[in-house]
Formats: C-alpha cells, structure tokens, sequence
C-alpha cells in the first residue's frame, strides 16, 4: 500500500524546496512523485511545426522522491508520518503517526 498517494497534500522535507507545500499530481513509479510546484526546471524545446509547438524555454516539473516529501496533517498543522492500521473487517487504512487519525483520501 502506497502511503503517499495522488491528490495528497505533501511537505518537502529536503533539497532546494524545502519547506514548500503543494498536492502529488502522479506517482511516476513506485518511488517517485511529481508535485504541483515542486522541483521546477528550465526545459528547452526545439519548434516542431508539423505540431504546431513553438521553440523556447518552458518550465517543467520533475518527478521527486517520495522519501523526501511528507504528509501534511492539516489538524496538527505539520508534516506527519504515515502508518498502516488494519480495521476490524480486514480493511486496511492509512492513518496519521502522531494522533492516529484516520487519512481521508
């Protein structure tokens, strides 16, 4: 079970964006995950005028490691680790670490 899942509000906890704040738009594999905003980069393009795309210098988000993002629990008001809590009819539910609350998808 994935604990970081798309549409999950996520904090950066290292490199260049640290501390920035933003929602996981794709799980690229089963280690990575692009952010809305996070990890930006300057991607030069050349023209294709067969699809009718124009040359230039275009931003880019780059996928990121899931290791170096956390949850945000919006109650706490911090970043939050994620655990795996099995319900008493089998089911199995992401919750947070510090209050045990469960994760709404």
């Amino acid at each position: 079970m994935n604990k970081i899942r798309k549409g999950d509000q996520v904090v950066v906890l290292t490199g260049r964006d640290k501390g920035k704040r933003g929602t996981v738009s794709l799980r690229v594999d089963a280690d990575h995950v692009v952010v809305e905003g996070i990890n930006m980069v300057k991607k030069h393009v050349k023209p294709n005028p067969l699809k009718g795309t124009t040359g230039g210098v275009i931003d880019k988000t780059m996928p990121i490691h899931q290791s170096n993002v956390a949850i945000w629990n919006a109650a706490a008001g911090k970043a939050d680790r994620v655990g795996i809590k099995t319900l008493a009819d089998g089911k199995r539910v992401r919750v947070f670490k510090s209050s045990g609350e469960e994760i709404k998808a």
